[in-house]
């Protein structure tokens, strides 16, 4: 499959859906990391509407230690193997290592999801522009084991905005044509609750930079902190407001666990937004 073509002139906003084969993914780990129950799930999510399956073999939770590229391939390609065989759904692999990506596209997924946005890897790029598959190229401050001791930003908008043009820049530089390159600002990575909401209230200006934008605020800590939950599978409907937002100011790509919530909201959202 071009994963190219599928992703680049969307007529509407699809629903990724997260699929952790860890054991320790902050809100679901433990859950999907035997393939049997990680393709029941998958399957599940695609029922319920998600067009994109996000695989990952690595936690990138909060103080998490990051995960040989051998023990990531393990977990994921087999997962990957067992939903290729049963759909022809899209699979993104969430690493941030090119053998892990090479290893998951070998196996049948279509696209990269890096959350270092190939700083971890100098060889994701050019990966990415061999295999001519979108990457998705996250922002963080620091990395997951250290991103939430003490971040901080003089403008937070401003420097986000401006270190995802300097990677996707590299990446067009390394090959990667433009239109196979996803942003996503990195709800929850190196951020304070008070950086994810001024995010969240500009996401416009993201969209305006003239790349694909992915949101993943699924469950996130900072909206518990607003709710007053600290249980994050009790954040559903919260990430399905975040969705709403961001259908409205032009995201087109939403990274989430709940789908079929999410999926409801995108519609009613998309459904207004386009309403003559």
């Amino acid at each position: 499959m071009c994963g190219a073509i599928m992703l680049s002139n969307l007529s509407k906003p699809l629903i990724m859906g997260i699929l952790n084969a860890t054991p320790d993914s902050f809100s679901d780990g433990g859950k999907f990391n035997h393939v049997e129950a990680a393709l029941t799930h998958a399957l599940k999510m695609i029922a319920d509407g998600a067009s994109i399956i996000d695989v990952g073999g690595e936690s990138t939770r909060p103080g998490s230690e990051a995960v040989s590229a051998d023990e990531q391939i393990q977990r994921v390609v087999p997962i990957i193997e067992a939903i290729r065989s049963h759909s022809d759904v899209l699979i993104s692999i969430d690493t941030t290592l090119s053998l892990v990506a090479k290893a998951a596209l070998n196996a049948g997924a279509n696209i990269i999801n890096d959350v270092s946005a190939g700083l971890d890897d100098e060889k994701m790029f050019a990966l990415a522009a061999q295999k001519n598959v979108p990457i998705i190229l996250m922002h963080a401050q620091g990395t997951p084991k250290t991103m939430q001791e003490n971040p901080y930003y003089e403008n937070v908008v401003g420097e986000v905005l401006t270190a995802l043009m300097q990677r996707a820049n590299e990446a067009i530089h390394a090959g990667v044509k433009k239109e196979n390159i996803v942003l996503d600002i990195g709800i929850g990575f190196g951020k304070r609750k008070q950086d994810n909401l001024e995010l969240l209230a500009h996401l416009a200006k993201f969209v305006a930079l003239g790349f694909l934008v992915l949101l993943g605020t699924s469950r996130k800590r900072f909206m518990g902190t607003i709710c007053d939950v600290s249980e994050p599978s009790e954040l559903v409907t919260a990430t399905a407001v975040t969705t709403a937002l961001g259908v409205m100011a032009g995201v087109q790509l939403f990274r989430v666990h709940d789908v079929k919530e999410n999926r409801q909201a995108l519609d009613v959202a998309w459904a207004i937004k386009n309403h003559c």
